[in-house]
């Protein structure tokens, strides 16, 4: 079936749900009224309808091909790039006067759900371009910023983000790439970097890396770490290209899934480079992009989630097999049922906390407000973690209502689970995420998870003339995470980070609940949102108390397992 992009969904999770009515408050977002959200999610859907959606498949079929140095794309992909350009996407959220719309993240995020939906290998060279556009904005010079941000929201040019080496994956700290000044405010950078997505290809006329390198002065560790920008072409001041930089593609890697997008391993061989930010401050500079780019990959999942959910449900209503009442489709079968309502209510649970995160974000930029910051933060890793697995688990779930037909390559059922997969271990695994939330996240001794817990607890009280079963469900769910929450404070990081996963885990299960009964209220108890938040806090919600059991073991007795006994 062909992909629907899910805009009546998004447009009621951001003006009834996620709380996306307060940007348009703001002076920084006051443009961002409900019908201009409308439109904008209309216009963005047709595209990923029309445009993105139809060349998803060759990309899966024929991946880009290195050849002579340059990486040649799938099929389709540069014409949708180039229409997607054209109409302005890649800047949804790039300020005005560098030619982007100013539109708030949370809009971008629910255009970058829609796109993943279509095609996440695709989807993958626009959200690159987002991360360094923001990175830039923050971190480099004026002089960088009016050559490359006008370019990079034009969809002229394209960004990447190097990190990764042979020996320092996760940790960034042990790379090894050298920079070294040239006297003339360049730097001559040096070494491989490896797992590069969309490191070369055909659509743009330059690519942009951002690249974490060592001065030769460099502290050991992560604090030694500088970031450079080093252009594919030289650009010269006018914005025309110059020379070919000594950037060069060793290889593309053959993968699991998202064979659409390249992964290159890149070489750097004395390739001219510019600092961005200060020296030896790239891992501030890089977290900028970083933190992009983990909202982003949360909707990658979500929206992979989206596009399988939708399969599932065309096939369950198709298929006619044993017996069952009604249409006498498979989707009268109780447990197809159990299935596709799980999924429904798992996708809306994922998208209304990643919404609601990029909303922290906004807020935190429009305001200042530092409380606005720590819950944008303290979203963060749960939206990743959760939303990456929700795109894995449903598209799982997908096959198995397709039963023996969706393990046929020719169904493109597999195709989402193996293009989704890699979303749970790229910008940080997700047990990465879980310590980040337990440690760093809890450094405010657990008051912004505090406040979010208020947040839940008002407004399941608010919901309980309405819904008062479901309403007390939520808030005792809320009082248990916050015992949970005091606890896990008192441990000390070893005791945290054994328990990480099923905290991270509770909290979304929670935030979940709350969203559903939001959204049940919203459809003042008759719409479809009633009966679906029913099955979630009914059926899902309740998982958290089994996961806050786990929580409090700590790591008692986790490493009397011996290694003898994992290995026999």
């Amino acid at each position: 079936m062909a992909y629907a992009s899910p805009v009546r969904e998004l447009s009621f999770i951001l003006n009834h749900v996620a709380d996306m009515g307060l940007l348009a408050k703001t002076e920084c977002f006051s443009e961002a009224t409900p019908d201009v959200v409308d439109a904008i999610l209309t216009e963005a859907g047709r595209l990923c309808d029309e445009v993105i959606a139809p060349a998803n498949r060759n990309g899966d079929l024929t991946p880009p091909v290195l050849e002579n140095g340059l990486v040649r794309t799938s099929p389709g992909f540069a014409e949708a790039y180039a229409t997607m350009a054209k109409g302005g996407w890649v800047g949804i959220s790039a300020r005005v006067e560098d030619g982007g719309m100013g539109l708030p993240f949370a809009l971008s995020t629910a255009v970058n759900d829609m796109m993943s939906g279509a095609a996440l290998a695709f989807q993958l060279a626009p959200l690159l371009s987002q991360g360094q556009i923001e990175a830039l904005e923050n971190h480099a010079s004026d002089k960088i910023k009016a050559l490359y941000i006008p370019r990079l929201v034009s969809g002229q040019w394209a960004g990447t983000m190097n990190l990764t080496e042979p020996q320092a994956g996760s940790d960034v700290g042990a790379l090894s790439a050298k920079a070294v000044a040239k006297g003339d405010g360049t730097y001559s950078v040096t070494g491989q970097k490896i797992y590069i997505s969309w490191g070369d290809h055909d659509m743009t006329e330059n690519i942009c890396h951002l690249v974490l390198a060592r001065l030769p002065d460099a502290a050991p560790g992560t604090k030694g770490i500088s970031l450079f920008l080093v252009p594919k072409f030289i650009p010269n001041a006018d914005g025309s290209l110059g020379a070919r930089n000594s950037v060069r593609v060793a290889s593309l890697e053959h993968k699991m899934g998202l064979h659409g997008s390249p992964t290159a391993t890149m070489d750097y061989e004395g390739a001219t480079g510019w600092l961005v930010g200060e020296a030896h401050g790239g891992m501030a500079a890089m977290f900028t992009m970083m933190n992009n780019a983990r909202v982003g990959v949360a909707t990658q999942g979500i929206g992979v989630a989206e596009a399988a959910l939708q399969e599932a449900v065309w096939h369950a209503s198709d298929r006619r097999q044993g017996k069952a009442s009604g249409s006498g489709a498979i989707i009268e079968h109780a447990d197809v049922r159990r299935m596709l309502a799980g999924m429904k209510a798992e996708v809306f649970a994922a998208r209304s906390i990643a919404l609601h995160c990029a909303v922290a974000i906004d807020m935190s930029k429009a305001t200042g407000d530092p409380d606005w910051e720590a819950r944008a933060a303290f979203l963060t890793p749960i939206a990743k973690a959760f939303g990456t697995d929700t795109g894995f688990a449903v598209s799982n779930e997908c096959m198995q209502v397709h039963g023996g037909s969706g393990y046929i390559e020719a169904t493109g059922v597999a195709q989402l689970m193996r293009d989704v997969r890699v979303t749970a271990i790229y910008e940080g695994t997700n047990g990465i995420q879980a310590m980040d939330l337990v440690a760093r996240k809890m450094n405010d001794g657990g008051e912004a998870a505090y406040r979010l817990l208020d947040d839940v607890e008002s407004s399941a009280e608010a919901a309980r003339d309405a819904f008062p079963k479901l309403a007390e469900a939520v808030w005792a769910s809320a009082e248990s995470l916050r015992e949970a929450t005091e606890w896990l404070n008192g441990e000390d990081l070893a005791g945290r980070f054994a328990v990480a996963v099923p905290y991270a885990r509770a909290f979304a299960r929670v935030l979940g609940g709350h969203f559903h009964l939001k959204a049940a209220l919203a459809d003042r108890a008759h719409g479809p949102h009633a009966a679906l938040a029913a099955f979630y806090i009914n059926r899902l919600l309740p998982e958290h108390l089994g996961l806050l059991e786990q929580v409090r073991q700590g790591d008692s007795g986790l490493f009397d397992v011996t290694v003898e006994d994992l290995a026999g």
